[in-house]
């Protein structure tokens, strides 16, 4: 059977240029608040607002519109307790070889450690996985481009959107994660990329007293 192509109009506002200078000096000012935090708050936060920011990730452009991503939103407490027994178990590994001295020593500023208490405190671990590639109907496999920049483009958007609705949110990587597609039931086709574990910051929250870059570091135009 022949393909055929559907176009529909792009959907797009142009805005004064005043405007586009004023909106984009105030989203910048916003995700200039953003802070990543380890201390989170047991209080819930309504399932809507984190589909809604899902929704948002969902969003993202991706390599041949594969859109090789699945989100998985643990809440269940036996689940979390799960998922930090496992990376803990893994995380004393790594802690503990000596050829991993120098990247513990470069955590030392942020006060990290094997033990992980947010994975069970947080109310929501948003595990993020990686398509390798794609599964049809009949089993067969199909290609996925770009996986590794499509997945972390919309893991951008996804916290972007988490930080822009009011949450707070830790991106983390365990050592080794495998462990997730087991506790999570996940296909052979996909990877854990990482966890975003989000909730509100406990009161007693802490950050260390870290900055950014620069523009004159980061930014060059030619």
């Amino acid at each position: 059977m022949e393909k055929t192509e559907f176009y529909s109009l792009l959907n797009y506002d142009e805005y004064p240029l005043r405007e586009m200078e004023k909106r984009s000096e105030e989203f910048y000012l916003e995700m200039k608040k953003r802070r990543t935090v380890r201390q989170f708050s047991d209080r819930p936060v309504p399932r809507m607002i984190i589909e809604n920011c899902i929704r948002a990730a969902g969003t993202a452009p991706s390599g041949a519109n594969m859109q090789p991503w699945s989100f998985v939103v643990v809440s269940d407490p036996e689940v979390k307790r799960q998922v930090r027994k496992e990376a803990e178990k893994t995380e004393r590994e790594f802690y503990n070889q000596r050829t991993n001295l120098k990247w513990v020593e470069d955590l030392k500023p942020l006060r990290t450690d094997e033990n992980k208490p947010f994975l069970e405190i947080a109310p929501y671990l948003i595990v993020i996985f990686a398509q390798r590639y794609g599964l049809l109907p009949d089993g067969s496999k199909r290609s996925h481009y770009y996986v590794n920049e499509s997945v972390g483009i919309s893991t951008g958007i996804l916290l972007s959107a988490l930080h822009y609705a009011g949450l707070t949110c830790l991106t983390y990587t365990p050592s080794k994660m495998g462990f997730l597609n087991h506790i999570l039931s996940r296909p052979s086709n996909e990877r854990p990329f990482l966890i975003m574990v989000v909730g509100y910051p406990d009161k007693d929250a802490v950050i260390p007293a870290i900055g950014k870059k620069s523009p004159e570091e980061i930014i060059k135009f030619v």
